[in-house]
């Protein structure tokens, strides 16, 4: 499978479940791309597919943005945080704790009644939500990343009670801004593999508009198994790696 494909295939698995940094990655290594340009690579191509999906839910009125822009700039803070905060401190507990974090979180997806296609009463109120679990973990998608879109879909079921179809939704408007900024920090140095990029934008883009849409017609019964199963193959290559 080419760059194209593989960017088209991670923009459909990201629009549903995250994780498509997760699949693309890999293969740009593989290429032979230095390991830097590969994540700058990485970030552009899938911002664009974040926002196709993005668009998709809004014009479909899956997603109503004004209640989440304080979760968006918390989100943007954090993430601003999280990029300077890698350049100084080491990975190192994080690595070794997140393969178990994201067995938790697909623990959570397979078991709890929270995880439904309606709504359940809130547990946490949305301002503690908005810098806890939107800086909280744009903070994390600064500084790591992987699984932050598995992370803020549990964010918003289990503590907002959103149904599977409006916590994915959600997910997208905060992983988009935690993305762009640290695409815009790579883009500053220069760090994207233009060639690559472009073409991959593109593709990732049309993947994450199939995927989304399939998400608003399916809802929980494609959700679900799909989060889980991304959830622990990324637990599962972070061990073994």
């Amino acid at each position: 499978m080419g760059l194209t494909g593989v960017a088209f295939v991670a923009g459909f698995v990201s629009s549903i479940a995250g994780a498509g940094g997760m699949i693309v990655l890999p293969f740009l290594l593989w290429a032979g791309v230095p390991p830097l340009n590969a994540l700058a690579t990485n970030k552009f191509q899938s911002v664009f597919g974040t926002l196709s999906s993005t668009v998709n839910f809004f014009r479909r009125g899956q997603l109503q943005i004004k209640p989440l822009l304080p979760a968006i700039v918390y989100a943007f803070v954090g993430a601003c945080a999280g990029t300077v905060a890698v350049q100084f401190l080491a990975l190192s507990v994080l690595e070794a704790a997140l393969p178990y974090l994201l067995l938790l979180v697909a623990l959570f997806f397979a078991v709890s009644p929270r995880i439904s296609d309606t709504d359940s009463e809130p547990l946490m109120p949305a301002p503690v939500f908005n810098g806890a679990v939107g800086g909280g973990i744009g903070f994390y998608g600064g500084f790591f990343g992987p699984g932050m879109g598995s992370f803020y879909a549990i964010a918003f079921a289990a503590l907002r009670g959103f149904n599977m179809r409006k916590a994915t939704a959600a997910t997208k408007p905060l992983v988009l801004v935690t993305n762009t900024t640290a695409m815009l920090i790579f883009l500053w140095q220069d760090y994207i593999v233009w060639e690559l990029a472009l073409v991959m934008a593109f593709a990732q883009a049309l993947g994450a508009r199939v995927g989304s849409g399939l998400v608003m017609r399916k809802g929980l019964v494609l959700v679900k198994p799909l989060l889980i199963i991304c959830t622990v193959a990324i637990a599962t290559k972070l061990l073994l790696s």
